[in-house]
């Protein structure tokens, strides 16, 4: 998978997505909203049983609990979590379908360096043309399309000539 200003390159066509509204940076931060330069893998795919079928085979179910640590100053930053978690993060199991599907990045994972950026994902998108907080956002039918093809240790590209790039 490569990212183009015209969309997603994979597996024959270019798919429609959105990016980060901080752009493309090659020096990415906790907060900044931009989708980070570089070769990243899909390490996991989480999804929402309850609201939809298995994607894959891999895919494992969201929990009532989980959560995704952005808390730069914590033991946990870039990591699943359960709740309780006193910390800042993110609700996996969110009241709107953006996280019904997600493609986890091994975006400054396992090993986090703090303030470089938490929870950079392969998602749905609100909707064409509006951005991201760094992830990369799809329309729902394309998302599991990509879902279905993938396997573990995919490679997102973003390349290095995108650095400074905002979409729209």
């Amino acid at each position: 998978m490569v990212l183009t200003r015209a969309g997603l390159r994979f597996a024959g066509r270019t798919w429609p997505c959105v990016i980060g509204r901080g752009g493309v940076r090659a020096c990415k931060r906790e907060g900044d909203g931009a989708t980070p330069v570089g070769v990243h893998r899909v390490v996991a795919m989480l999804y929402r049983p309850d609201r939809m079928a298995r994607p894959a085979f891999w895919a494992e179910p969201i929990r009532l609990r989980d959560l995704w640590c952005d808390d730069s100053g914590s033991p946990a930053y870039n990591q699943l979590v359960q709740a309780p978690f006193a910390p800042s993060h993110e609700t996996l199991r969110r009241a709107d379908p953006l996280y019904d599907l997600v493609l986890i990045t091994d975006w400054n994972w396992p090993e986090a360096e703090p303030g470089r950026g938490s929870a950079i994902f392969l998602h749905q998108w609100r909707r064409p043309g509006y951005p991201t907080a760094g992830c990369v956002g799809f329309a729902p039918g394309d998302l599991r399309e990509i879902a279905g093809r993938i396997l573990p240790g995919t490679r997102l590209v973003v390349p290095e000539p995108l650095d400074g790039w905002r979409a729209g």
